[in-house]
């Protein structure tokens, strides 16, 4: 019979690899981040208006929405680095020795994945979101030569964009997708200081031809009587994939809010299917970091009778980079509704768990 793990013993595991895994993820950050502060150089360079210091603010902004992307890897390769530092130190040999089997110290390096999972859904994510908010604002601002921005409110869809020497806010309370018919809608015009210069309601808009078409529209203006038109065209620089592009992403909306966000977008009429792939995908990250775990106890935990261990670590390499990319093909097809959201969200993370302790059942002699 197995003997428990004792609590010191497991804390100096949990703090090993807590201590690999800060290490990596750090280290990784700050390659992620020098990269993006030289893409950033490079778009700055086409304006005189864009300092060193402002790239550097920006790339701040936009590191802990690409941190979270290689948090399975760091978790992944801490993983194994740690099982094979207490392994060259016969740290493991001691305590099977003294009765300690794999899947008992395997365990606190299992629930503490689970713990980082639940810190970076409900404490990272949050923070990203308003990070990235904030950086996607300074890009429309800096680097981007159009000045627009498309929110979604439980009023409905704002959009803000120049027209002219003015500048349009135009609030529709309905959208029939994919061709953005806009019901119920109204347009608020101001010069450049601001100051109301008309207003248009019209019963419906579309966008064609890089015009804004107003079907029995009214158009107010102070001092002057109003005017009514069946068709009336206002020009405009926004095409279809611009409205979609400009649109807010799911990774600006804070993790704490997306179950709002997702009833907002599905009663304004928008898809809501590619939100809700992000907020499954958000969920199922615990499983997934507790799967890395076990995959990575698989190829390192090994007996010392089998050969090829250089083998088993690539293996194990090429396995994390498989579950990446098999979760990422199916997060796409998930969030284009070709399969259901469960399955796309949750399946991959539930088969490197299954996987995971399946090789470990076949491997463990006890």
């Amino acid at each position: 019979m197995r003997i428990r793990l004792p609590t010191k013993l497991s804390w100096y595991f949990i703090r090993q690899y807590s201590f690999n895994f800060l290490a990596l993820l750090l280290g990784l950050l700050a390659i992620i981040y020098v990269f993006d502060i030289v893409e950033l150089l490079r778009r700055a360079s086409k304006s005189d208006q864009v300092g060193l210091p402002l790239v550097l603010q920006m790339g701040l902004y936009k590191l802990p929405e690409v941190g979270q992307l290689v948090v399975p890897f760091a978790i992944l390769f801490s993983a194994m680095w740690t099982f094979w530092q207490l392994t060259k130190r016969h740290e493991l040999t001691v305590a099977r020795s003294a009765g300690v089997s794999a899947w008992q110290f395997i365990l606190p390096l299992v629930l503490t994945a689970f713990f980082i999972g639940v810190v970076l859904i409900s404490t990272v994510n949050p923070l990203s979101a308003l990070f990235i908010a904030k950086f996607e604002k300074l890009e429309m601002r800096h680097l981007n030569s159009k000045s627009r921005a498309v929110s979604l409110s439980d009023q409905g869809l704002w959009l803000k964009q120049k027209h002219g020497e003015e500048q349009a806010i135009l609030h529709a309370q309905k959208v029939q997708m994919p061709h953005w018919h806009l019901q119920q809608v109204t347009v608020f015009f101001f010069d450049l200081e601001n100051n109301f210069t008309r207003r248009v309601d019209a019963a419906s808009s579309y966008l064609k031809d890089n015009k804004w078409h107003f079907q029995y529209a009214v158009s107010n203006a102070p001092g002057a009587l109003p005017k009514t038109a069946n068709d009336l065209k206002i020009e405009t620089d926004l095409t279809l994939s611009d409205l979609e592009s400009s649109f807010a992403s799911p990774e600006t909306i804070s993790f704490w809010k997306l179950a709002d966000y997702i009833e907002t977008v599905e009663e304004t009429g928008f898809d809501s299917t590619p939100v809700k792939m992000y907020f499954h995908s958000l969920l199922s990250q615990p499983l997934l970091y507790m799967a890395m775990i076990l995959l990575a106890a698989a190829v390192s935990l090994r007996p010392q009778r089998m050969q090829g261990g250089a083998y088993l670590i690539l293996a194990g390499i090429v396995i994390g980079f498989t579950m990446f990319f098999m979760s990422s093909f199916m997060q796409a097809l998930g969030a284009s509704g070709q399969i259901p959201i469960f399955v796309a969200a949750w399946f991959p993370a539930m088969i490197g768990l299954l996987f995971g302790i399946g090789a470990m059942m076949v491997l463990e002699d006890g």
